[in-house]
């Protein structure tokens, strides 16, 4: 399997996720303090939300590179 079906795929997957999901949160630690023997931190929640072209245009991407991707003809 060539690299350009690989990355077609990995869109496809990425791009249905997108939309099934449509946005994706992670935890980022921001504010750090160490006072002596105390540590305070402070961690934010971050959201992310994944348009619905970006979503569809990776699908439609990565059915053209499966299609026309690596042909060695």
């Amino acid at each position: 399997m060539s690299v350009a079906k690989i990355v077609g795929v990995v869109l496809i997957v990425a791009g249905t996720l997108g939309l099934v999901y449509g946005s994706f949160s992670y935890t980022k630690e921001t504010h750090q303090a160490k006072l002596g023997p105390i540590a305070l931190s402070m961690k934010d929640k971050e959201t992310v939300n994944v348009p619905v072209w970006v979503g569809v245009g990776a699908i439609a991407i990565g059915g053209l590179l499966l299609l026309f991707g690596g042909n060695k003809r």
